[in-house]
């Protein structure tokens, strides 16, 4: 990836953290810290590596996204606001009875998302589906998922891990965020799923790590993802739960905490800062 491309998406997901949080602030409700984390997943495939269309967002040749991790709304919204799928004014409605901008991602009703989420677990079994759908009707479209490392603890997840492995699904790529905390605590002292990447790997899965903040390495990990044939793909993209304002980072408390006023205004100094150094 050159520099030019690098700069823009770095400072593209600077904007969809900003823009998240500004929809954070209208609703007084929605879940930070996973939002931050996925940020950088995020604008890689939606600004640079996904075959999409904002024009015509159930084009059948699509590739296809699901956030299993429903509930990183704001983070999903801004990205799909940013890349033209609906204006960024309607983030106003955030969370709000008459927006159908809901607290967790919907596919009847917003524009770019490929499948309703919110029951943890639940996702990664559409997206397998949509993927096995595509091998058997021979069509070239991807499908592309992001779990929670919290999330990967339930067992319907590790039931659709068998099948993609047992079905041979090359055209799946999933991503883990692998931030370390869940809505109670450290994943390890939860309910801890490590090592994840052995035990997909015991499921006939590619294992790929990357650092999920560094766009050029999570680019290179999603090509790795294409060129292996034969076998699903897991990415287990190391991640900073609250990435990119400092008060957040690695705090379990903003896993669905709103901040307060005056940390909203230190949240808008900081990523307002980040944004103007990647202006420059």
């Amino acid at each position: 990836m050159d520099k030019e491309t690098e700069r823009r998406l770095k400072l593209t997901a600077a904007k969809v953290r900003k823009t998240g949080l500004q929809a954070i602030r209208y609703a007084r409700s929605g879940h930070v810290g996973g939002s931050f984390s996925v940020a950088d997943i995020l604008t890689v495939l939606y600004f640079s590596k996904m075959n999409i269309d904002p024009e015509k967002p159930r084009w059948e040749d699509r590739d296809r996204f699901v956030l299993s991790k429903g509930h990183c709304t704001p983070a999903m919204y801004a990205t799909l606001a940013l890349r033209g799928f609906f204006p960024v004014e309607d983030l106003m409605g955030f969370r709000s009875a008459d927006s159908y901008l809901s607290g967790h991602v919907e596919m009847r009703h917003v524009p770019g998302v490929d499948m309703s989420a919110g029951s943890l677990g639940q996702g990664l079994s559409a997206a397998v589906g949509m993927a096995l759908s595509a091998k058997t009707f021979h069509k070239s479209w991807r499908t592309y998922a992001v779990t929670g490392d919290g999330e990967i603890e339930e067992g319907q997840i590790w039931e659709a891990v068998m099948a993609a492995g047992h079905y041979r699904l090359d055209n799946l790529t999933v991503f883990v965020d692998n931030n370390g905390l869940q809505l109670d605590g450290p994943i390890r002292e939860i309910m801890s799923p490590y090592p994840i990447g052995e035990k997909f790997k015991s499921f006939g899965w590619n294992v790929l790590e990357t650092d999920g903040h560094d766009c050029a390495r999570i680019a290179e990990a999603v090509d790795a993802a294409a060129a292996c044939k034969g076998r699903p793909t897991v990415i287990v993209a190391k991640t900073i739960k609250g990435k990119g304002v400092s008060f957040m980072e690695n705090q379990v408390r903003f896993h669905g905490s709103v901040p307060t006023d005056d940390e909203f205004r230190q949240a808008f100094r900081e990523l307002d800062g980040r944004i103007a150094e990647l202006e420059e």
